[in-house]
């Protein structure tokens, strides 16, 4: 029988990329759609970090489970890195209960709209995402990755979620809603945090076949 991983979100897409990433893991990789009575998360943290331990940790609590928490969004340097730890709720509170974040076109016209009047050389950003792993003891490790572009001038592209067709990669010159799924996980944010928790991960369920 597989090992269980239990992924803290709703977000269908998001899910989607974890599990092709950990693919090559024998896992059965479920979701809080599959828990329906778990504890709401409120995410305030100051940090990537903070809201992905705290995911991680209060859902592996309440279900005893190995739990995968994970936190990311975009940081734009003429906006002193925002909107960071904010990105998906930008423009408002997020509605992603279905999958989907319904804020997506909202968070970018939004932030093209801040950036409106700024040359390419100051659209500068990346991706941020931390991943932390815990089960029913606490916390057991936690990662971080970047990937780093530029915000466009317009939405291209219908890959992806949430800031994805804004962000540019400078090697293809094209976002990450264009570029398909195969490119974007050998660079993605999230691919470079997921990668360095897979250390922690395998050797985990070694001890606990």
């Amino acid at each position: 029988m597989k090992q269980e991983l239990i992924v803290a979100t709703k977000n269908k897409k998001k899910l989607e990329e974890i599990k092709e990433i950990l693919k090559d893991l024998d896992l059965k990789i479920l979701s809080l759609a599959d828990y329906p009575k778990v504890p709401r998360i409120i995410e305030n943290g100051s940090t990537f970090r903070e809201n992905a331990v705290k995911k991680a940790v209060k859902i592996a609590s309440f279900t005893r489970k190995l739990t995968l928490g994970e936190d990311s969004g975009i940081c734009v340097d003429a906006l002193s890195g925002e909107p960071g730890v904010y990105s998906s709720r930008f423009s408002g509170k997020p509605a992603c209960r279905t999958g989907r974040c319904k804020n997506d076109l909202k968070n970018n016209l939004k932030l093209l709209e801040f950036l409106r009047d700024s040359p390419l050389k100051k659209r500068k950003a990346h991706y941020f995402c931390s991943v932390a792993l815990a089960d029913k003891d606490g916390l057991i490790s936690v990662r971080e990755g970047k990937c780093f572009g530029f915000i466009g001038r317009e939405l291209k592209g219908h890959f992806g979620f949430g800031y994805d067709p804004l962000f540019i990669i400078p090697k293809y010159k094209k976002t990450f809603g264009e570029l398909p799924a195969h490119i974007k996980h050998k660079m993605s944010h999230r691919f470079l945090a997921l990668k360095k928790i897979k250390i922690p991960l395998a050797t985990y369920l070694k001890r606990n076949p």
